[in-house]
């Protein structure tokens, strides 16, 4: 397809090793949240000096790092954030992602030079709200979950400003993520980053007259998932997000593990650059791709307007077919063996799945397993311990490794 603009592929960077995964496999950019001032409380996170290494990290390999200062602010926050906003300045970090106004303001005085993209949190799905954001300085829009194509290019037909979609990752009940439900239930708030997730807990019916008899809302044994929402996965719509004009799409995990972000990386990666040089898709094999490292069911949202089944009220079983396992720290040229910075349990016999940037994925059975001093083992089991094993890839230093669920 003939294209003017190129655009900018955002994976989420839960923690240095996570940015590393997405800038290797062919993230154009990255986003992360400090350990305060961001909705993702339970990811890791990064401290100031770990924010300083993934953005030299980034430097290196020509890529863009933007932090998320997203969270809707209270007053405490306010007193806070003129110092922490300053050193993100300071930094020289590519951009900041806000919801809130007043942190906007804030933005504006201690990070004067900081670009602003105006979160999802914020719930943009007009072009009047386009513009509004436009006139008070934001330069990116994240723009809400539940709008369609068509009307994505009207935003961009309408108004002159930059506009991010969201097009892979959880959705949440409530799809431009201002809920209440954890807060109600659990005391933890999903606009300060500590989502409990309530809106997949099961539940069931109750009638006033009747305590303590709990009927099931489906005629099944393992309560309701009425509000359990699927995974979006955009694929097939990316041509079309392209031809509106979108200039940047995101991807969303940042709690995901690195061979979860690497993989879906690559799969957009391949597709974007395949769409833009004309070339013949491979929709089939990027969705099983995709489909691999699942944890729920795929829907397009609102994609072509009145949304498709967006609610897996059967809790569906997981999809994930691929466990991470592991990291290639190095690879011995005699022998050929890799050392392996293991993650989860795997043992000879497993079916392995390797993760290269800008290769096919590799599959093979392990036949050899060696401890740190190259003594034969049946299984790996210990978290970070480096284990040697055989292979007949030519694996370079951070591949990944996965392990196939038999």
């Amino acid at each position: 397809m003939e294209c003017n603009h190129r655009p900018e592929l955002i994976a989420p960077a839960g923690n240095l090793e996570k940015l590393k995964a997405a800038i290797d496999f062919g993230a154009d950019a990255v986003y992360l949240g400090g350990h305060e001032f961001s909705l993702r409380a339970m990811a890791a996170n990064f401290s100031l000096p770990e924010i300083k290494e993934g953005l030299q990290i980034a430097r290196r390999a020509g890529r863009r790092v933007y932090v998320t200062v997203n969270i809707f602010a209270h007053n405490h926050d306010i007193d806070r954030l003129p110092a922490y906003l300053a050193e993100l300045n300071n930094l020289g970090v590519d951009g900041l992602i806000i919801s809130d106004p007043g942190v906007m303001l804030l933005a504006q005085e201690f990070s004067p030079d900081l670009p602003v993209t105006i979160s999802t949190q914020a719930n943009v799905t007009n072009f009047r709200s386009a513009e509004f954001y436009r006139r008070m300085g934001a330069t990116r829009l994240v723009l809400a979950r539940e709008l369609s194509i068509e009307e994505i290019a009207r935003i961009k037909r309408s108004v002159q400003i930059e506009l991010e979609v969201f097009i892979h990752g959880a959705m949440c009940l409530s799809y431009s993520g201002r809920c209440w439900l954890s807060q109600a239930m659990t005391g933890r708030s999903a606009n300060l980053g500590q989502c409990a997730h309530p809106c997949r807990y099961r539940y069931t019916l109750m009638e006033e007259k009747r305590p303590g008899q709990f009927f099931p809302v489906m005629e099944d044994e393992r309560g309701s998932y009425v509000m359990n929402s699927k995974d979006l996965c955009m694929i097939s719509h990316i041509p079309q997000l392209i031809e509106a004009g979108v200039d940047a799409f995101k991807i969303e995990g940042r709690m995901k593990s690195p061979y979860y972000v690497a993989a879906v990386v690559k799969v957009y990666r391949e597709a974007i650059d395949t769409i833009l040089a004309g070339k013949p898709l491979s929709m089939e094999r990027w969705v099983k791709e995709l489909e691999r490292v699942a944890t729920r069911p795929f829907t397009t949202g609102f994609a072509l307007g009145k949304p498709e089944e967006t609610q897996d009220i059967e809790k569906t079983a997981p999809l994930r077919k691929v466990l991470f396992c592991g990291v290639v720290r190095d690879r011995d040229e005699n022998s050929g063996r890799l050392l392996v910075e293991q993650r989860a349990p795997f043992g000879i016999g497993d079916h392995l799945e390797y993760l290269v940037p800008h290769q096919p994925v590799h599959t093979e059975r392990l036949t050899g397993l060696y401890d740190a001093e190259l003594t034969p083992i049946e299984v790996a089991r210990h978290p970070q311990e480096l284990v040697w094993l055989d292979s007949r890839h030519p694996l370079s230093t951070g591949s990944l490794i996965g392990k196939i669920a038999e």
